[in-house]
């Protein structure tokens, strides 16, 4: 059975946000669609959708008039007026989330590529204009903190300088909102022949996409 089409009506579309009213005569359908960002749904009037997912499975969700929904990216279904009169919603759909944390993530590969570069012009070109560093080791906590980049910089450039052969292993990054987290395994050695093999992670605050804030953790070694 061929199904008549719901009308989609962009009334924002910007490096930000993507809003869409979706128009359903009774019986319309979306069609089969992948959703590529975390969106809202917020129900313009009352109705009932039906929904096909992927592997055919079908269901039915109820709408309530100004009762907004949220999902995440990656949702893929066809959605189907189920009801028996009109209905109507809006997809508000976060543009600038995605594509923003895509290219947080890209930063913290190419940090993490400098480390082990032992890089420190390309460590900075991740960090933001005014930016910090928390080390995980130091005299005390304010001896830990690096604040600007010149400092930053003579941070970075002094942990090349006590582990002339050093490597960060096993690099594991998430974003999530303004936040990232990376996990590694530090394998190095000292300039006085010590050799040391510790996990940690990294918290990052970022500013826009670079980072403004690296704080550094590693577990105690035995």
């Amino acid at each position: 059975m061929t199904r008549m089409k719901a009308e989609p009506v962009v009334h924002i579309d910007d490096e930000r946000f993507r809003v869409t009213e979706w128009r359903f005569a009774t019986g319309a359908e979306t069609g089969w669609h992948i959703h590529g960002h975390d969106y809202v749904i917020v129900p313009l009037t009352d109705g009932k959708l039906g929904l096909e997912g992927p592997d055919g499975a079908q269901s039915q969700a109820a709408l309530t008039q100004g009762v907004p929904y949220s999902r995440r990216t990656g949702v893929a279904h066809n959605v189907i007026n189920a009801g028996d009169a009109p209905l109507a919603f809006l997809e508000v759909e976060v543009v600038e989330a995605g594509d923003l944390a895509a290219r947080r993530l890209a930063v913290l590969d190419r940090f993490l590529a400098a480390w082990n570069a032992r890089d420190v012009g390309a460590l900075m070109d991740c960090m933001a204009e005014n930016c910090a560093f928390h080390g995980s080791a130091g005299p005390d906590a304010e001896g830990r903190k690096h604040v600007g980049r010149d400092a930053v910089r003579a941070a970075y450039a002094a942990l090349f300088d006590a582990f002339p052969k050093a490597a960060w292993t096993k690099g594991r990054h998430v974003v999530t909102g303004d936040t990232g987290l990376s996990s590694w395994r530090f394998v190095g050695t000292t300039a006085a022949g010590q050799q040391i093999e510790v996990d940690g992670c990294d918290i990052f605050a970022f500013s826009g996409e670079l980072i403004a804030l690296k704080d550094s953790y590693r577990k105690a070694r035995g």
